[in-house]
């Protein structure tokens, strides 16, 4: 067996050198552009940076402001709906309720209806992972490995289609919108579809492929708080069916807080609704199946107009608000601090 011999530098030979080359790359001689920083071009950046967020935090604000938004809670005034719902042997029985409010001046533009959910979690860990993606995307997946758990199978071991706790708390009030004309009632016409988002109508949410609907889905069973299948999701558009529901769809994207409101319908701009929502007496006629009691939630609706900004929340111009605030302030103080030290340099200087 070779023994191993270490190469060791005899005397008198050079070592090799662990410098590294001298090339303007390796030592940092490479041409740059370093920034002087001076008063002028620190107290100039803030003070343009506070101007400009301010400037933007005000029209954010304003826009926001110029949202007309009609909203009505309807928890209390269908309270004879809410306790029949808290009863679950009554999941079968339907209960209408009516809600009258008064538009005093025209809202003008497109109007759109959310319904709002007030102290309702959708934020909880287990919550937002109880759902099979795979099978959003029409794939024949077993389920019972997914995270859907406890709202996966029945006892009998069939698939909830769609399963997981996210579909089953699906959001399930129908809300209808009547003008009163002349002591008569005429219903606005609104739009299901045409809600949701492209990528999610499109990529996120598929149905199984069959030659009809009610056969793709056949072996599964709806979710335990559906009072419906998912094929029949709506009965009179066979498009907005199944996975590709806009209502189911829209549910589907938790909110990150317990108070939110999501998209239902937009009303059509036809015949006398063409400009917007005339001004006048209005009905909402709601079908109550959602029960927010037990959890001491509340329920609304919502008729909002948009503006180039979006909807009425202000929290961008607000932000924009107190970032320019802060960062004028910062300037100020900065000013400040720079004519003490100089009128102290001044001072020594005379000395």
């Amino acid at each position: 067996m070779k023994n191993k011999t270490s190469v060791i530098p005899r005397e008198g030979e050079a070592q090799p050198s662990r410098c590294p080359d001298n090339s303007a790359f390796k030592q940092q001689r490479l041409p740059a552009w370093k920034p002087q920083l001076t008063i002028a071009s620190v107290l100039s950046s803030f003070f343009l940076t506070g101007a400009f967020c301010l400037t933007v935090g005000v029209c954010l604000v304003l826009s926001a402001n110029s949202v007309r938004e009609i909203q009505v809670d309807y928890s209390d005034k269908c309270s004879d709906c809410s306790k029949l719902r808290e009863n679950s042997s009554n999941w079968n029985k339907e209960c209408h309720c009516s809600i009258n409010f008064t538009l005093k001046e025209d809202i003008l533009g497109d109007v759109f209806m959310y319904y709002g959910l007030q102290n309702f979690y959708q934020n909880h860990r287990r919550y937002v992972k109880s759902r099979s993606d795979a099978q959003l995307l029409g794939r024949n997946v077993n389920i019972q490995r997914s995270y859907c758990a406890p709202f996966s199978t029945y006892r009998n071991g069939t698939p909830m289609a769609p399963c997981g706790a996210i579909a089953n708390s699906m959001f399930n009030d129908t809300i209808d919108l009547f003008y009163n004309y002349n002591s008569s009632m005429i219903q606005v016409p609104l739009l299901k579809t045409g809600n949701s988002w492209w990528t999610d109508k499109n990529v996120k949410f598929r149905n199984p492929e069959s030659y009809n609907l009610s056969s793709a889905f056949a072996g599964t069973a709806r979710p335990p708080y559906w009072q419906k299948p998912v094929y029949l999701l709506d009965e009179e558009d066979e498009r907005n069916n199944g996975y590709v529901n806009d209502d189911f769809i829209i549910w589907m994207r938790v909110s990150a807080f317990a108070t939110f409101r999501n998209l239902y319908r937009r009303v059509r701009r036809v015949r006398r609704f063409a400009e917007g929502l005339p001004a006048g007496n209005y009905t909402f006629q709601i079908s109550y199946n959602f029960p927010v009691t037990r959890f001491k939630g509340r329920k609304h609706v919502i008729l909002s107009t948009v503006v180039w900004s979006g909807g009425s929340n202000p929290f961008l111009g607000i932000a924009y608000l107190v970032s320019g605030t802060a960062a004028t302030l910062a300037g100020f103080v900065i000013t400040g601090i720079h004519l003490k030290l100089r009128k102290k340099k001044t001072y020594f200087q005379k000395q």
